[in-house]
C-alpha cells in the first residue's frame, strides 16, 4: 500500500532519507476510501484493528469488516443530514466506534472534532460555539451526558447528540440501531478536494482559550514518517500508541500512518492507568512496536519487568514530553531496547525524530523529518550555528509540508501570528549539536534568562527527577532585579520524604542539581506542594505557576 504514494521506501541514512524522500499526492484523495476500502479489496481477512478492554471483552476488525461498519455509519449518518463540511464532535475514549466514525466522516467529506471525555458544560458550550457543531457522538456515561445535557440550551448549532452505548440517555439516538439500519451507502460523487477540511483539533490552551487547529485530506499521508520511519512499523506490526482517540497523538499513532503501512492497530480500552496491567496485556496480545509519553516508561521501570514475556516487542518511541536520559537507561537495562524520541505539535505530524538508521542519544529529539524545511532562527533573525539556541521553525517557500495545518480556524489573526511570509514559528526552542542531533530547550515563554544565560525548564526538571524525593516537578523563571530571573523549582515530594520537607532538603536538592548540570541552572528557589496545575491534555501550566507567583 504505501509504496504508491512513495518515490523510495527503503533508507540507509539520514541523509539518504534527507535526499530522496518524497510523497506522491493523488488528487481528491480520501482515507477512507483509498486506504481502508483499498485494503478490503486487495486483502480483505487483513486484519486492522485489534481491541480489548479491561473488562476482558476483545474485538478483532479485518479491512473487509472496516469497510462494512464504516460504510453503515456515512449511511447512517447522512440520514441524520450530516454531510460535506458539516462540524461533528467525537467523545468516543478508547472505544472501536471511533474508528467507525472517524473514517465514516472522512467518506462523506464532513470534519471529525475528536475530543476528550474530560470536557466540562463550558468546554463544550466554547467549542459547540466556536466551531458550529453540527453532532456529538459520544460514550454511553452519565458524566459524559452530563456535561453535554447541561451545555445544551447554549449550544444551538447542535441538532443531534448520538450514543454509542450501553447507556442511552433520553432525547439521544442510538448508534448501533442507527447503523443497523441505515439504507445502503452510496459514496458521494464529490466527498472532498485535498484542500477540504478533515479534521479540527481543539488544542490544551496553556495560556487561554483552545485554538482550532485544521488539517486537510491529505494530512494523513504526513504520517507515514510517523508510522513507518519514526515508529518503524511494517506489514506484520501490531503497534499499540497509548493514548485516548481525543487527542491529536491518537492521529499520530491510532490510525492513519499505521495503516497505511499495512500494521494492525492495537487498542487497549481503559478507565485507570495501571503498569502491571498494561504490560500483562502487552505480553498477552504480543505487541511489537508502543509508543507512550515519558512519564508511563517511568511507572513501567518501577515494575519487575522481568516478570513479563515482552520477547515481541521490538521498538519502542516516546513523544509528548521531552525524555529523560535516566528513564532511557533504565529501561534500555531491563528490555534491550532503546527509547526513540519524537517531536511534533498538534498542528504538524511527527517533525524531529530519531529514526530506525541512527543511534540515539539519550535526551535528544533526533533529526529533522526532510518533509519539513526546517532551521532554528535566533532572536535577531539568524540560522543558528551548532551548540546555539533557537526557535524552531518550517519554512513553506519551496514547498508546504504535507501534514501542516492548514491555520487556525476562523481566526486569521492568531493564524499570521504564527505562520505569516512562508515561515511556522512553532515557539520551541532547542540547540544542534555538532553531529546534527537537535535537543528541546523548551517554549519560548518558558525559556528562563538569568544572568545572562537561557535556561530550558526541561534541562533541570531532568537534573531535578535524577533524585529521589522528586514525583513530579516544574520549573519557573522569577523575576530578580540583580539576575532578571532566578530558577524555581515547583516540586511533588515522593511519600517517604514529605516529612522531610524543610531548608535541609531544599539544600540537598540544590546540591544535587549543581552536580548534575551546570551549576548555574540550579533553583534558587524551592517551593513543594501537592499538586501542579495542568490543563485538560496533562500538561504542566506554567504560565499559571508563574502568574501565582507574581501575585504572592
Amino acid at each position: 500500500m504505501i509504496e504508491k504514494y512513495l518515490k523510495q521506501t527503503v533508507f540507509t541514512n539520514q541523509e539518504d532519507f534527507k535526499e530522496n524522500f518524497e510523497i506522491n499526492v493523488p488528487e481528491n484523495f480520501n482515507f477512507g476510501y483509498d486506504v481502508v476500502d483499498e485494503w478490503a479489496h486487495i486483502a480483505s481477512d487483513k486484519r486492522a484493528l485489534c481491541w480489548t478492554n479491561d473488562k476482558g471483552e476483545h474485538i478483532d476488525f479485518t479491512f473487509a469488516e472496516l469497510k462494512k461498519q464504516t460504510d453503515r455509519t456515512a449511511s447512517y449518518f447522512r440520514t441524520l443530514g450530516i454531510g460535506k463540511g458539516d462540524m461533528v464532535m467525537l467523545i468516543l475514549k478508547r472505544r472501536y466506534e471511533y474508528w467507525f466514525a472517524v473514517i465514516a466522516l472522512h467518506k462523506i467529506g464532513a470534519v471529525a472534532i475528536p475530543a476528550t471525555h474530560l470536557l466540562t458544560k463550558k468546554d463544550i458550550i466554547y467549542r459547540s460555539n466556536a466551531a458550529d457543531i453540527k453532532a456529538i457522538v459520544a460514550v454511553g456515561e452519565e458524566m459524559v451526558a452530563q456535561s453535554v445535557n447541561d451545555a445544551m440550551p447554549e449550544c444551538p448549532t447542535i441538532k443531534n447528540l448520538i450514543s454509542v452505548g450501553p447507556y442511552i440517555p433520553e432525547g439521544w439516538e442510538n448508534f448501533h440501531k442507527g447503523i443497523e439500519s441505515a439504507p445502503p451507502f452510496l459514496r458521494p460523487q464529490h466527498a472532498n478536494t485535498n484542500d477540504d477540511i478533515m479534521l479540527l483539533y481543539f488544542t490544551s490552551g496553556t495560556t487561554g482559550n483552545p485554538k482550532m487547529v485544521i488539517h486537510n485530506y491529505v494530512y494523513p499521508l504526513g504520517h507515514i514518517v510517523t508510522a513507518k520511519y519514526w515508529q518503524n512499523i511494517n506489514d506484520d506490526s501490531l503497534h499499540l500508541t497509548l493514548a485516548d482517540t481525543g487527542w491529536a497523538k491518537a492521529a499520530w499513532g491510532k490510525i492513519y500512518g499505521q495503516w497505511l503501512a499495512g500494521a494492525c492497530v492495537f487498542v487497549y480500552d481503559h478507565d485507570k492507568f495501571t503498569p502491571a496491567d498494561l504490560l500483562a496485556i502487552m505480553q498477552k496480545y504480543k505487541v511489537t512496536s508502543f509508543c507512550a509519553p515519558p512519564t508511563v516508561f517511568r511507572f513501567m521501570i518501577r515494575e519487575d519487568l522481568s516478570k513479563y514475556d515482552l520477547s515481541s516487542l521490538k521498538y519502542c518511541t516516546i513523544a509528548g514530553e521531552p525524555l529523560n536520559p535516566s528513564v532511557f537507561e533504565a529501561f534500555y537495562e531491563a528490555t534491550g531496547i532503546k527509547l526513540r524520541e519524537g517531536f511534533g505539535q498538534t498542528e504538524t505530524t511527527v517533525t524531529i525524530a530519531t529514526f530506525p538508521w541512527m543511534e540515539p542519544k539519550p535526551g535528544s529529539m533526533g533529526m529533522p523529518n526532510p518533509a519539513y524545511d526546517m532551521d532554528l532562527l535566533t532572536p535577531d533573525g539568524r540560522s543558528a550555528e551548532d551548540g546555539e539556541q533557537g526557535e524552531i521553525i518550517f519554512r513553506t517557500n519551496r514547498k508546504k509540508p504535507i501534514g501542516l495545518f492548514l491555520g487556525y480556524y476562523r481566526d486569521k489573526e492568531l493564524t499570521e501570528n504564527v505562520y505569516c511570509d512562508d515561515v511556522y514559528h512553532t515557539g520551541d526552542i532547542a540547540w544542534r549539536d555538532e553531529d546534527g542531533y537537535y535537543w528541546f530547550i523548551g517554549r519560548n515563554d518558558d525559556v528562563i534568562k538569568s544572568s545572562g544565560y537561557r535556561i530550558g525548564p526541561f534541562e533541570v526538571e531532568s537534573a531535578l527527577m535524577t533524585h529521589p524525593a522528586v514525583v513530579e516537578c516544574a520549573i519557573t523563571g522569577v523575576p530578580d532585579e540583580v539576575r532578571g530571573q532566578v530558577v524555581k523549582a515547583t516540586i511533588i515530594l515522593a511519600a517517604d520524604y514529605k516529612s522531610k520537607a524543610g531548608e535541609a532538603l531544599v539544600k540537598e536538592i540544590q546540591d544535587h542539581v549543581k552536580n548534575v548540570t551546570a551549576p548555574y541552572k540550579y533553583p534558587r528557589i524551592i517551593e513543594f506542594v501537592e499538586e501542579l496545575p495542568k490543563t485538560i491534555s496533562g500538561k504542566i501550566r506554567r504560565v499559571q505557576i508563574r502568574n501565582e507567583a507574581k501575585k504572592s
